[in-house]
């Protein structure tokens, strides 16, 4: 799962990506509401952590935007304000839950895995292509009923494509979100890592859906020929 921080200390930015790095999840870190309106247009995100005291306007206008694009993802407030008028405005916001610093990380990582369990709706964690069935909540994959086995990189890699159902992904966007590295050394890790999921995913079955684009990359797409 995929976790956005939108946090302008540099410092506990470093601490939040490395945290949340450190309990399994893929994490972007922004320090702007700009910055974070353009991730959210680019990536799908399951949460997002949000502090209010932002340089370019506050969390809670930010917040207020993200819910008038119908973006329905948990938003945990993470701020220095404590006081209730804050709490009252951003739950009305449309904030999920609400943690003031200093905090520990024990209890944010608490909150966190409660907000992702319940999640926004559950038909958003299971995602289907055909009869190919992924459930983002328990990471089991299913095609025709029948359960795939696959280690944790090559489900990050078709939960990746599943989040981009037919659109092309580079080879340095893949790299880049999966094993968060530049592209750089890493020119065949892609190729190696599909091939894996074709055998898993599309062997035995009707129609195949892991499909190479010539120059361009890999897409999930049932109806590209």
């Amino acid at each position: 799962m995929r976790v956005l921080a939108v946090e302008d200390e540099d410092r506990l930015l470093g601490i939040l990506l490395r945290t949340l790095k450190g309990e399994g999840f893929s994490v972007d870190g922004v320090t702007t509401a700009h910055e974070a309106l353009e991730q959210i247009k680019l990536c799908h995100y399951d949460l997002i952590i949000l502090d209010l005291q932002l340089p370019d306007g506050s969390g809670t206008t930010l917040l207020r935007q993200i819910r008038q694009q119908q973006r329905k993802m948990p938003v945990l407030i993470l701020t220095a304000r404590g006081d209730i008028d804050s709490k009252i405005e951003n739950f009305e916001a449309g904030a999920d839950d609400y943690l003031t610093k200093p905090f520990a990380l024990a209890e944010l990582m608490i909150r966190v895995h409660a907000l992702l369990r319940r999640g926004p709706l559950i038909q958003d964690n299971i995602l289907k292509v055909e009869n190919l069935e992924l459930n983002r909540l328990t990471r089991q994959v299913r095609r025709g009923g029948k359960r795939i086995e696959l280690s944790p990189k090559e489900y990050s890699l078709l939960e990746y494509l599943f989040l981009h159902t037919g659109r092309t992904l580079s080879r340095s966007m893949i790299v880049e979100r999966i094993w968060d590295q530049s592209f750089e050394g890493l020119t065949n890790i892609v190729d190696v890592y599909i091939g894996h999921l074709r055998h898993k995913i599309d062997e035995g079955f009707e129609p195949k859906l892991i499909r190479t684009v010539r120059g361009l990359g890999y897409s999930l797409d049932p109806h590209l020929k």
